[in-house]
Order: structure tokens, then sequence, then C-alpha cells
């Protein structure tokens, strides 16, 4: 006999728009509140400070994303429907999905993005049913590998860049497994470290639970059901409508990756985008294959990339899996976006910005007002680890991890961002106040840099200055950043913007990296110093049609040289 699907409750075709917009509201500060109670209670600074994790919501039977908070990196969002989806095959192999079970697992592969980001995600149950998944990403530290923090720029396989979790449950049955936290523990230079913040993931999931309850409880399984639903119909028709908007062909963009860490060759991510009708279809068969360093990503992380593209494109479309109902992907397998285990993935966020900025560069061939210019392209992800040799804390390790923020593109309402963070997440630089009282480190220089933001109508923002100086005896230095050989680029006419340029100092002399952007092993001895200039965003329209009492601004500020200044006038 067939098994029998219980058929749902009749529901109103359309709820009112009141209360739509209520439960819309009330399912989003769910979201919220689990990310706050993440960063308040993280041991690590990046999740702390910088806000490097995400909340949401998903589906019960496929998976995809139903709500997203504001506050959460929108990559993970995306990457994360397919780590839910990774966790229902683990449990359908291993007893069923139970009431009162929390999966954890950092498989880039299955789940996106690297392996540092540790998924959570936990099944809800309703009246002995499953209504949803509660999902938690965050990037833990350190987990192994070859490295401290583990970006480590010559990896050739996934078992170098850190310890490899499948989906485990952490939680069995409401009852914690010591012994998964025994290996996680024995795999991290930073166990305190991991300990908060696994502690943080798992309070968020237990608030973001009795939060959903209580909504239920004031308005009823069905039409919270009922919301979701239509907030999804509603982000299909509005990217549908916009998509209609634009004029239908085929519009083409290229770019290129520096390096993949290991042959210092370029990487080429190119896209053939057609417009046809209300239907987008993004097509990257034209990207290089798979590569032996760490640049690869998943095709999880690849959509991840695309949705977060799309949602900058088109900000007025809810977040969940409708933004990608009207878009058709091609992706073969084999190429350095479409990777496959154990091909090294640790660099996603730099392969993913390439991405994004393709997007953005073809966009704005069919509507230049939608798009923006590129932005600075890098997240620099720097690492500066030893041993403490102070009485109090000798022989103690320590790992200063953080990435580091440039100019965002020129776009159709003015002047790119300066000084912002990468557009993959909503995160935040981590303070120099915070950085500083956690490691032997100062910052020696914080600053804007002048002349980097790319020429145009309207200036793409300027990059950022920073140099630090250890103060410990000795310890080691590894960077991973790109933009190094190929700039931001402008459109619509805009000038592109400077480029990446990373040196540290070695013996009283200044020496920078063989492939300018990566490299690992770099010593630094008490007192010397690291120095970050990252890229700008690139221009949007002509310069010379830049206003002159900006030119003026712009001069007066120091956001350009006198020379720099002149640049573009009629």
């Amino acid at each position: 006999m067939a098994e029998h699907t219980p058929t749902p409750p009749p529901m109103d075709p359309v709820m009112d728009p009141v209360t739509l917009a209520v439960l819309r509201g009330r399912l989003e500060q769910i979201a919220d509140e689990m990310d706050a109670t993440l960063y308040r209670s993280a041991f690590n600074p990046i999740i702390a400070e910088a806000h490097d994790a995400c909340h949401g919501l998903y589906d019960a039977t496929t998976g995809d994303t139903l709500v997203q908070g504001k506050s959460g990196l929108p990559v993970f969002v995306g990457a994360m429907a397919f780590a839910v989806r990774a966790a229902m095959r683990a449990a359908g192999e291993r007893g069923g999905i139970t009431a009162g079970d929390t999966w954890l697992f950092n498989d880039p592969y299955e789940g996106g993005t690297h392996a540092n980001d540790f998924k959570l995600v936990r099944p809800f149950f309703r009246n002995g049913q499953l209504f949803c998944f509660l999902a938690s990403a965050a990037h833990w530290h350190d987990v192994g590998g070859a490295v401290p923090g583990n970006y480590n720029p010559a990896a050739t396989e996934c078992w170098q860049e850190a310890v490899q979790i499948p989906p485990v449950r952490i939680v069995r049955g409401g009852v914690f497994d010591d012994d998964v936290l025994a290996i996680l523990k024995a795999n991290t230079r930073l166990p305190d470290s991991l300990w908060g913040d696994l502690n943080g993931q798992l309070a968020a999931l237990d608030l973001g639970e009795r939060r959903l309850h209580d909504l239920l409880d004031q308005y009823g399984d069905a039409q919270v059901q009922q919301a979701m639903g239509e907030l999804r119909t509603r982000a299909v028709k509005l990217m549908q409508s916009h998509i209609a908007a634009l004029p239908d062909g085929r519009y083409s963009f290229s770019d290129i990756l520096d390096n993949d860490g290991v042959k210092d060759e370029p990487l080429t991510i190119a896209l053939d985008m057609t417009v046809q009708g209300d239907r987008l279809t993004l097509d990257f068969s034209r990207t290089s294959p798979q590569c032996a360093g760490p640049v690869n990503i998943s095709r999880a992380t690849a959509i991840a990339a695309c949705y977060v593209a799309l949602k900058h494109l088109f900000p007025d479309v809810p977040a969940n899996a409708g933004v990608l109902d009207a878009v058709d992907f091609v992706l073969p397998e084999g190429l350095v976006i479409s990777a496959a285990r154990p091909r090294p993935v640790g660099g996603y966020t730099e392969t993913i910005l390439r991405m994004i900025d393709v997007i953005f560069s073809a966009t704005a061939q069919a509507d230049p007002k939608r798009a923006m210019a590129q932005a600075y392209g890098t997240i620099n992800a720097l690492s500066i680890a030893g041993l403490r040799t102070d009485p109090a804390r000798k022989g103690q390790r320590w790992v200063m991890f953080s990435f580091f923020g440039g100019g965002h593109g020129g776009h159709s309402d003015g002047d790119g961002l300066s000084h912002g963070n990468a557009p993959i997440s909503t995160a935040t630089i981590p303070p120099l106040e915070i950085l500083e009282a956690a490691y032997p480190v100062r910052f020696t220089q914080w600053a804007l840099r002048p002349d980097s933001g790319g020429d145009g109508q309207h200036r793409g923002g300027l990059g950022a200055i920073y140099e630090i100086e250890l103060l410990e005896q000795d310890a080691e230095v590894f960077i991973f950043g790109e933009r190094g050989k190929a700039a931001p680029q402008g459109i619509s006419g805009g000038s592109a913007g400077s480029m990446n340029v990373f040196s540290y100092e070695n013996n009283s002399e200044w020496k920078q990296p063989p492939m300018r952007s990566k490299m690992i092993g770099i010593r630094l001895k008490h007192g010397e110093r690291v120095r970050l200039e990252t890229p700008g965003g690139g221009g949007y329209g002509t310069p010379a049609a830049r206003d002159a009492a900006a030119r003026e601004k712009d001069l007066a500020m120091g956001y350009v040289s006198a020379p720099a200044a002149l640049k573009g006038k009629a």
C-alpha cells in the first residue's frame, strides 16, 4: 500500500498584508535574536566582534531557506540550505530525524564555505511533527590543519587545511555527547575558544526553539506555515519582475584570481548571463578547472555566492529560497567553483568575491543603474601566531586571525563606501582596540589609503592601510589575499581601483611575497611589522563627468592627492 500523506488543513489563498508583515517581522526577529545570543556569548573575536556567523529557519521537507536574520552573513544563509540537506541525509542513514538531536559538522563540500565554519542543525518538532529546522553557522578560530587559523595558502588537499568532521550528533535525544567534544578539542590549538563558541551556538538554537514555540502558540501552526509559503511566493514574483525589467540578451564578463597559492598562474572566473523574459541563467562554464591550491569552492558555495550577489542587486526581495527560483545555473563539475573533495577550499572567500564581481559587471551591461562597480575583492585573511613569553602566561599559544576592509564600488547614486567590509557579509571589521587587548600586537597605522578609489563620475571607495607591530619575541605570519595582480574594475567608463599590497619587515628591510597576495612561513621578531594596503573600489561613470565640487572635497579630505585630484577633468 502506498504511504498516505496527510492532507494539510485548508488555508486562505492570500494572507492579509498586515498579518503577513507582522509574521515576517516576528520570524526575522527569531533569527536576529539567535544571532545576538551567539555574538554576546562567543569567545572568538571573529564571531563576537566581527559577527562571522548566521542563523535561520529551513524547510522541513526540502531544507530550503525560509527565514534569515538581518545581521548574519548572507553567504552562510545561502550555503546552509545545503548543510541542512546534508544533516537530513545523515539522519536518514542513522535512525531518522529525531526530536532532541543536534547535528554538527564542517564539511565544506556538503554544507558549503570552508572547514572553519561549523554548522549546527536542529530539527524543530511541534506536537510530535517535524515543523522546520533551525540552523547555526559560525567561524571557529582554529580547527587544526597546517597553519594556525587554517587559511593555508599552500594547502593542496583538504586535510592540510583543518580537521574534517562529517555530520555527527553533538546532542542526541537532548543529551550532550562528551565524546564528540573530546575529538573536537583534541583538534584545535585553542580548545577554550572552541568550547565557548560551541556553547554559544547551542544557546542560540535553544533560544530559537523557545521563540518559535511562543510564536506558534500565539498565531497557530497553520497560519505561520502559510506566511512562510507566501513570503517565498512573493520573493519569486519580485525576482521575476526585476529580471523581466532587464533587456533580454546575453551579457558576458570575465575576471581573474591572482593564483591559487601553489602555482603562480591566474585563474579565470567567467560568466555568461542570459536574460530571457522573467528568467535568468548564470552560466559559468568558461571558468578555469579546479586547481591545486585552496581557492576552489564547492557547488553549494558557488550558488550561495550568487544568492548574495542577487540580493545586492535586488535588495527588496524577501531573503529566502525564492530568490533563486527564477534563476537557472550552469555549473559543470570539476571547475574551480564546483570542486570536489579533496581539493582544498580554505580560501573560498576570495573566489566568491570574484563571482560577485563578475555578476555585478555583467549586470552593468544590461542596466548600469542597477549594478555597482567592483568592490575591493579580498578579505586579506591574516594570521599572526606564537607563544607567550611573559611569566604569567609563559608557553601559552596565541593566534591572532582577522580579516580587513577596503573600498566598495561607485554606483549610480554616489561614491562607493570607503573602508567597508566584503560584500559577502554584514560582518564588521574587528576593532583594533579588541585585537590589541587580546594579542601581543600594536597597530602603528590604521588609516584610509589615499588615491586608492577608482576615478569616475562617482568615485570608488577608498581602501585602507593597516600596519601591525609585533610586541612578543617572535611569531609566524601567513597572509591569504587577492587583487595583487588585477585591480577592481569600474563600470560605465569608471576607472579601476588600486591593487592590493602586502609587505612585511625583516631585519629593517621591507619585503613582499613572491606571489604578491599569499604566503606562509613569514617570521617576525620583536618590533617588526606587517603592512596591508588594501584595494579601493572601482569608479562609476566617466571621470570627466565628476562634479568639480566633489573633486574639491576629495582633495580637502585627503581622499586624493593633488595630482590625482586633477585626473579626469575635462
